[in-house]
C-alpha cells in the first residue's frame, strides 16, 4: 500500500469521524457485559436467581407458623392442651427453613459456576487484548493499574455475579412477599411497618443517587490512583531508604493517599452521616413505629386475642424488613462498584490494538528505512519525531545519538512497531511495517533495551524464551557467544540455576548479557539496541561489547547510545535533536564538522578523563 493511499484512507477516516462526531456511542450496560462473558453458562445465573427467590419465599413460612402458634396459644389460654397443632407448625417451620437453606446453597452453586466462567473469560479476553496492543501502551499505563483492572476489577464482578445477583433476586422476592404478608393480617399495622421501609429507602436514595453516584465514580478513580502510586512507591523503597526519607518524600503516593482520604471522609462524614444515621435508626426501630399504631387502634378492638397475635407477628416480622433493607443497601453499593469495575475492564478491552493487514506483505531483505516519519505521543503538545527520513541498508550498523529527549528511543521503538507513526512510514525490507503480520515483524527484529526483563525461572528458560523450540545445546551456545561463561561457572546448577524471586540474583551487567544471549538465540536479521550498556560496570561493559559484536555480525543494527565510544565504528551516525535529524555521517566526519556531535564528543572526552584528586577537586 502506498503512502498516498494511506493518506487518502486517513482522510476518509477523519471525514467519517467528523461526520459522526455528534453521534454519541451507545452506553454499554455493565450487567449485560458481565453476563455476556458467561457465554452458554448464563443459564446457570438465571437458574441460581430463580432458586434464590424460591429460597427467600420459603423463608416466610416459619414466620407464618409463628403467627399460627401464637394464635392457637392465645386462643386456648390458659388451657393450652387444646392447641394440638403447635407441633405440626413447628415441624413445618423447621422443614421449610432447612429446605430453603438447601435451595439457596444450590442457587449459589449455579451462580458461582457462571461467575467463575465469566471471570475466567474476562481475564483471558484482557490478556489476549493486551497481547495485541502496541507495546508502547505499557509505557503509558503502569503495571499496577493494569493489574488492578485484571485482578481487582474482575474480582468485583465475580463477587457480584456469584453472590449479589442471587441475593438481588432473593431480595426482590423478599420485598414482594413482604408487601403481601404486611397486608394479610392487619393492613394498618402493615402500613406502619411499610412507612419505615419507605423512609429507609429514601435515605438510601439520598446516599446512593444523584450527585453522590457521580462522587462514587471520583472515589473509585482516587482509589485507582492510590493503588498505582502505591505500587510505584514499593518499587522505589530502596531509593527512599538510601536517602533516609519517609513516605512524604514520594509526593505522588502522599498526594494520592491524601486525595483518597479526603474523598472517603467527605463521603462518609459530610454526605452520608445524616441519612445513614436516620436509616439505621429506622431500620433497627421498626417495632417502635408499631407502638403509636397500636395505641391508635386499641380503643376500637373487639377481638383482643387476634389483635395481640397480629401485634406479636408484626413485631417479630419487622426483623425481615430490616434484613430486606440492608440487602438493598449492600446490593446498591456492590452493583455500583461492580459497574465501575466493568467500565474499567471495558476501557482496557476498548483500547485500540495494532491493525493487521488484510493482505500481508513480506520483506525482501533486512533493510530499514524511515520515510518522512512524524510521531506524537498521546496528549503531547509537540511531536517526538518530525519529518524524519533515513535509510539503513541490510547488514549496516547505524547509531542514533543526540541530546536527551531528542527522539532516539522513540525512533528505535517504531521499527518493531511499539507505536504506529502519525504520518509517513517505517519500512522493513521495503514493506511498511503496518502491512506485515505482527508475528513476521517480530521474527524479523530482535531488540535489547537498557531495562530488559528477566523472568522468574532458570537462566536456560530465560534464554529459550526467544525461541522455545531451540535445543539445549543451541541455548548454551548463545550463552557462550554472549560472554556468559563466567556467570554459569559461579552458579551451582549452571544454566539450570533458578534466578529471580527465591533464586539467585544477577547484577545489571550480568542480566544484560543473559538478555543478549536471548537476542542471539532469536537469530533475527535486524537488531535494535537501546542503551544496551547503560547499567554495566567497566568489566561487564567490555564483555557486553564483545557480545554485541557477535550479535551484530551479519545483521542490520540500529543502536541508540549515549556512550559515544560504542558508536565510533558505526557505518553511519545520525544525530537527532528535538525530533529532527540534525547531522549525519561517520564519527570522523561529524567531529570535523564541529556541530552537535563534536560538542558531545568533547564533553564525553572530558567526562572520561575526569577524576577526583586527593584534595577533592576536579583534575
Amino acid at each position: 500500500m502506498t503512502q498516498e493511499k494511506r493518506g487518502g484512507a486517513g482522510q476518509e477516516a477523519a471525514m467519517g469521524q467528523s461526520s459522526s462526531a455528534d453521534q454519541k456511542p451507545p452506553k454499554k450496560n455493565p450487567l449485560a457485559l458481565m453476563m455476556g462473558f458467561s457465554g452458554r453458562y448464563q443459564k446457570f445465573t438465571y437458574l441460581g436467581m430463580l432458586l434464590s427467590a424460591l429460597s427467600m419465599l420459603l423463608g416466610f413460612v416459619p414466620y407464618i407458623c409463628i403467627w399460627l402458634v401464637a394464635r392457637d396459644l392465645i386462643a386456648h389460654a390458659p388451657d393450652w392442651s387444646g392447641a394440638t397443632s403447635i407441633a405440626r407448625y413447628g415441624w413445618v417451620a423447621c422443614a421449610t427453613a432447612a429446605l430453603g437453606v438447601l435451595i439457596y446453597f444450590a442457587a449459589l452453586m449455579c451462580t458461582h459456576v457462571s461467575a467463575f466462567r465469566a471471570a475466567s473469560n474476562m481475564r483471558k479476553s484482557c490478556a489476549e487484548h493486551l497481547m495485541r496492543m502496541p507495546l508502547g501502551y505499557f509505557d503509558t499505563h503502569a503495571s499496577g493499574e493494569i493489574r488492578r483492572v485484571i485482578d481487582g476489577s474482575v474480582g468485583l464482578t465475580e463477587a457480584l455475579m456469584a453472590h449479589q445477583l442471587p441475593d438481588a433476586a432473593g431480595t426482590a422476592a423478599m420485598v414482594l412477599g413482604m408487601l403481601v404478608i404486611l397486608f394479610v393480617f392487619d393492613w394498618r399495622m402493615g402500613l406502619a411497618c411499610l412507612l419505615a421501609a419507605i423512609l429507609s429507602v429514601g435515605c438510601l436514595a439520598v446516599m446512593m443517587g444523584g450527585d453522590n453516584m457521580r462522587f462514587m465514580g471520583e472515589y473509585q478513580k482516587a482509589l485507582d490512583r492510590m493503588n498505582k502510586a502505591g505500587t510505584e512507591y514499593v518499587r522505589g523503597i530502596p531509593v527512599v531508604k538510601v536517602f533516609q526519607q519517609t513516605v512524604y518524600s514520594f509526593k505522588a503516593f502522599h498526594d494520592a493517599i491524601q486525595d483518597y482520604g479526603e474523598m472517603a471522609s467527605t463521603y462518609s462524614v459530610k454526605l452520608c452521616r445524616l441519612p445513614q444515621s436516620l436509616n439505621l435508626t429506622i431500620v433497627n426501630g421498626v417495632a417502635i413505629l408499631l407502638v403509636p399504631a397500636v395505641l391508635l387502634l386499641a380503643p376500637g378492638v373487639s377481638d383482643w386475642s387476634r389483635f395481640v397475635t397480629d401485634y406479636a407477628f408484626y413485631a417479630i416480622f419487622s426483623a425481615v424488613i430490616s434484613t430486606a433493607l440492608q440487602r438493598m443497601m449492600f446490593l446498591a453499593a456492590y452493583t455500583q462498584q461492580a459497574g465501575n469495575a466493568m467500565k474499567r475492564i471495558d476501557a482496557v478491552l476498548s483500547a485500540p490494538v495494532l491493525s493487521e493487514p488484510a493482505r500481508p506483505e513480506h520483506p525482501r531483505d533486512a533493510s530499514v528505512s524511515f520515510e518522512d516519519v512524524t510521531f506524537s505521543y498521546e496528549g503531547s503538545g509537540r511531536p517526538a519525531l518530525e519529518h524524519l527520513s533515513f535509510e539503513l541498508p541490510a547488514g549496516a550498523t547505524v547509531a542514533l545519538v543526540g541530546p536527551s529527549g531528542g527522539g532516539k528511543t522513540t525512533a528505535a521503538s517504531l521499527v518493531p512497531r511499539f507505536w504506529d507513526v502519525s504520518s509517513g512510514c517505517v519500512r522493513v525490507g521495503g514493506v511498511d511495517v503496518r502491512d506485515m503480520e505482527q508475528h513476521e515483524l517480530m521474527d524479523q527484529v530482535a531488540f535489547v533495551f537498557q531495562n530488559d526483563h528477566l523472568f522468574k525461572g532458570t537462566i536456560l528458560d530465560n534464554v529459550r524464551a526467544a525461541r522455545p523450540e531451540a535445543s539445549r545445546e543451541e541455548a548454551l551456545e548463545a550463552l557462550r557467544l554472549a560472554q556468559c561463561d563466567d556467570i554459569l561457572q559461579k552458579m551451582p546448577n549452571g544454566a539450570d540455576e533458578f534466578i529471580g524471586t527465591g533464586g539467585s540474583h544477577l547484577s545489571g551487567g550480568e542480566s544484560q548479557r543473559v538478555c543478549l544471549a536471548r537476542a542471539i538465540l532469536k537469530d533475527s536479521p535486524i537488531v535494535v539496541l537501546d542503551e544496551a550498556t547503560a547499567f554495566a560496570d567497566p568489566e561487564n561493559e567490555q564483555l557486553i561489547q564483545r557480545a554485541l559484536a557477535r550479535l551484530a555480525k551479519g545483521r542490520t543494527v540500529l543502536m541508540v547510545a549515549h556512550r559515544l565510544s560504542t558508536v565510533m565504528s558505526a557505518d553511519e551516525i545520525l544525530v537527532l535533536d528535538e525530533g529532527r535529524l540534525a547531522e549525519r555521517g561517520t564519527h570522523d566526519e561529524l567531529v570535523r564538522a564541529g556541530g552537535i556531535y563534536a560538542r558531545m564528543w568533547d564533553d564525553y572526552q572530558t567526562a572520561v578523563e575526569w577524576r577526583i584528586s586527593g584534595s577533592g577537586r576536579e583534575a
